[in-house]
């Protein structure tokens, strides 16, 4: 179910700019930024705040070990060497944290959002896709989803 993307947008911040404390505090060296649809204007969303982490590999464990003693695991989420992902269901907004290598295969949050702010055709394209699926199966949706921001991150980020 997508909400009002500004008043998502402000309630988001309110709660990444605490999260973001609560996460420097464990994790000094992290680069913290605030990625998913409230993220970046006029983009449709459901309403959550989708913060990204990114440390170096050598403190993967640790950023790991630190962040699973102050948030909840995504069991639902893939968990490699290189990302993890954890989410707080009962925060308002809803809150999920992805933990990530840099130079990982998994660290891509950022250039997603980057492209989407920086081209408003692009956010259209990805409010249209949202739309066409509001109430559609999540599978289904997700699929979509996915295929959608590896075709933006193929022509942005040359393969490696």
């Amino acid at each position: 179910m997508l909400v009002d993307p500004e008043l998502a947008r402000r309630k988001a911040e309110r709660l990444f700019t605490v999260v973001r404390a609560a996460i420097v505090a464990r994790l000094p060296e992290a680069d913290i930024r605030h990625v998913g649809a409230t993220a970046v204007p006029g983009c449709l969303t459901k309403g959550d705040l989708d913060i990204v982490v990114r440390v170096e590999a050598a403190d993967f464990p640790a950023a790991d070990h630190a962040l699973g003693a102050h948030f909840a695991r995504n069991d639902g989420s893939v968990r490699t060497d290189a990302f993890a992902a954890f989410a707080d269901d009962r925060s308002d907004p809803p809150l999920g944290v992805q933990l990530v290598a840099i130079g990982g295969p998994l660290d891509v949050f950022h250039h997603f959002v980057e492209a989407l702010r920086a081209s408003p055709g692009l956010v259209a394209e990805y409010n249209a896709l949202k739309s066409r699926f509001a109430g559609a199966d999540m599978e289904v949706y997700r699929r979509a989803k996915s295929a959608f921001i590896e075709e933006v991150l193929a022509r942005r980020i040359p393969p490696s």
